[in-house]
């Protein structure tokens, strides 16, 4: 409630200074939304939420041990005796002490969680109101409320929305901190350019299109590079192909008109395509085969009739000679 009536006697104040001749200008951040888009609260946070994860596991495994205390107890109760049976149950009930005093330690109004959430928060959000009072005064904001707190806002334009800037004047406090002076230079003219584009969204629209020109640009670079690599990669598997080629000639392993053929060949049955000039080499090898099968059949009847003429003079020089007849 009160910061409603101070919401409304700021907007009466705006109005008065209106009425004097001045124009109000007012801005609104998000602080949530700054906070999340913040690389050192959200690797923090990240952080916290891994021990609040951790203290849950504790909180878990610390019920299952009570819980398998009670257990052993309610079996074991018949057979002990009054004083061991009070002995076990003030363990338990001490045990169960424990385990609420853990979870208000870390999960409490006052508990680690929440305090640890406020010490991560608070130098964020000294940067976020540093940052807001260095965009007002440059930009000439007479008020500058934060969206996500509990004052209402039924309305508020986009325009006036300075959230992303706190997030990039966070982020070039930063990144200053670790630039050369050349660097610092090529950052405050970008930051500059970044500027400008917030004051004139028609300059933004007109980098954005030079931009998409540069990509263009550069893909089709990157789409005639590669054609230049399959064009290269071809005639470089034609080389291979034919240095393959000349060493097997060289090797003797083919010769160099059956190796033609049979690229011919090849090359027809993949396209499908079967010719004359196929079919007279086929005849060509079928005669060759014939020529040749001729003159081993000749080849052998020669070493045949040979064999036959050695064998009938050998039987004719170990024929016994007839002596001659005696006249009487």
């Amino acid at each position: 409630m009160k910061k409603y009536f101070l919401t409304l006697l700021a907007i009466t104040f705006a109005s008065q200074i209106s009425a004097q001749g001045r124009g109000t200008k007012i801005g609104f951040i998000d602080m949530e939304y700054i906070l999340q888009n913040v690389p050192d609260y959200t690797e923090a946070k990240s952080q916290l939420e891994q021990k609040a994860q951790k203290w849950k596991q504790d909180i878990e495994t610390k019920k299952v041990e009570i819980a398998k205390l009670k257990d052993a107890l309610k079996t074991e109760k018949p057979l002990l005796t009054r004083e061991l049976i009070e002995e076990r149950e003030e363990e338990i009930a001490f045990q169960e002490s424990e385990l609420i005093d853990f979870q208000q330690k870390k999960f409490g109004p006052n508990g680690d969680l929440i305090t640890q959430k406020a010490v991560l928060v608070k130098p964020i959000q000294d940067q976020v109101f540093t940052a807001v009072q260095d965009i007002a005064e440059a930009k000439k904001f007479d008020f500058v409320f934060d969206k996500s707190s509990d004052l209402t806002m039924l309305f508020a334009a986009k325009r006036h929305d300075i959230s992303d800037q706190v997030i990039r004047t966070i982020t070039r406090a930063e990144k200053r901190e670790q630039r050369t002076k050349k660097q610092l230079k090529e950052q405050e003219a970008k930051e500059y350019e970044e500027d400008l584009e917030d004051e004139n969204p028609a300059l933004a629209a007109r980098r954005k299109a030079l931009e998409d020109k540069k990509a263009a640009r550069d893909k089709l670079v990157e789409d005639r590079k590669a054609a230049a690599e399959a064009k290269k990669k071809e005639l470089q598997d034609k080389r291979d192909a034919a240095a393959s080629e000349r060493e097997a000639k060289k090797s003797g392993t083919v010769s160099a008109n059956d190796n033609k053929e049979e690229t011919i060949e090849i090359e027809k049955k993949a396209d499908g395509t079967a010719t004359a000039k196929e079919d007279k080499a086929a005849e060509r090898a079928k005669t060759l085969e014939d020529r040749k099968a001729a003159l081993e059949e000749k080849k052998k009847k020669i070493i045949a009739d040979r064999e036959a003429a050695k064998k009938a003079r050998e039987d004719k020089k170990n024929q016994p000679k007839e002596e001659p007849k005696k006249e009487e």
